[in-house]
């Protein structure tokens, strides 16, 4: 399972065999270096589809684009693919927004694909959230006019609006190296982008679902017609979940760290829903486990919350021996379920 973060890429290829395909094109990282991103694309009676994963371009992992401030991060190279792909005549794509390091409400994405910022001067302003506050307008003539023939839907377990305390940068700046002396200046930087690509591009998205996933650039899509999906349930359809669950006598999910966010359409939440509809019952395996979220995910895990710890550890640790933990924590819950059953 996938929800729009890490890692859909690979579950949703896999999912289709040999109808899919991986491939790869060197875009800017967040940073504005060149990598090599991957990106997927299968076939579909409607027309091939493109699926692109944002972390394998601006990912928070990557320890070469976050080597810069996030006020110099930029989205660029999201619009440097997805001009890659219309010139090789895709026209539909799916866009997995979860995972970014960066906060630029899509500008740098935007830019990409002819978008031009001003300043009050007439002067070009550059894409980054660290100039965002300086725009005065948005050019969109030179905006290619390819977009408007594209079909966007993003995945994304992020359904919060682009400003205000439950958006992109109040929310997951810190995650990213905001400071929370920062958070105030960079929304409302955000806020004053927003205002003048709505004005240009005739579009109404800042409050809409989703549009403060990955740093806003759930805002800047949607702005381009973009339609916005619970990640979690578009890729249960794709990998066949409920297929599965048919005739199926238990489900194990999990994640890294489940906590209240997992309570908002997270992958294994949806995995559990779909598991209580078949009469499955579900359990929740995780890294980690939020003590003050426990009351309320096990009212959707009818067979208990787990982490997998069996000692107290560093995180380190844990990471390098994920493997280990978890296949020994499961293998004792599967155990106790055996015997629960005889």
């Amino acid at each position: 399972m996938a929800d729009g973060g890490e890692g859909t890429l690979d579950v949703v290829l896999a999912s289709l065999g040999s109808r899919g395909a991986a491939h790869e094109h060197t875009v800017s990282d967040a940073a504005g270096q060149p990598t090599v991103a991957d990106y997927g694309v299968f076939d579909d009676p409607d027309g091939a589809i493109a699926i692109i994963e944002i972390a394998r371009i601006v990912g928070i992992t990557d320890s070469r684009g976050t080597s810069v401030p996030l006020g110099a991060r930029s989205t660029r190279g999201v619009g440097q693919l997805l001009v890659a792909l219309m010139d090789r005549g895709l026209r539909r794509f799916l866009v997995a927004l979860g995972g970014s390091s960066t906060n630029d409400g899509g500008a740098g994405m935007l830019g990409a694909l002819g978008v031009v910022l001003l300043g009050s001067g007439g002067e070009p302003v550059a894409p980054t959230v660290a100039a965002l506050g300086q725009i005065e307008r948005a050019d969109v003539t030179a905006l290619d006019p390819r977009v408007g023939q594209c079909e966007l839907t993003l995945l994304s377990d992020v359904d919060s609006p682009l400003c205000g305390p439950l958006g992109a940068t109040a929310v997951f700046g810190p995650q990213k190296g905001v400071a929370l002396s920062e958070v105030a200046v960079l929304d409302a930087a955000l806020a004053r982008f927003a205002e003048r690509v709505e004005s240009a591009l005739h579009c109404r998205a800042a409050t809409s679902r989703g549009a403060g996933a990955a740093g806003g650039l759930g805002f800047a899509l949607q702005c381009l017609g973009g339609n916005f999906r619970v990640g979690a349930e578009l890729v249960a359809d794709l990998v066949g979940l409920d297929d599965a669950l048919q005739g199926a006598d238990w489900l194990l999910t999990g994640e890294g760290r489940s906590d209240a966010q997992t309570l908002a359409g997270k992958a294994p939440l949806v995995a559990a829903r779909r598991a209580r509809a078949a009469g499955v019952p579900a359990t929740l395996v995780s890294g980690a486990l939020d003590s003050a979220a426990l009351p309320a995910l096990a009212r959707h895990f009818d067979a208990g919350c787990f982490a997998i710890l069996a000692a107290p550890s560093t995180e380190a640790a844990c990471i390098a021996d994920a493997d280990a933990l978890l296949s020994d924590r499961v293998e004792q819950l599967a155990r106790l379920w055996a015997a629960a059953r005889s």
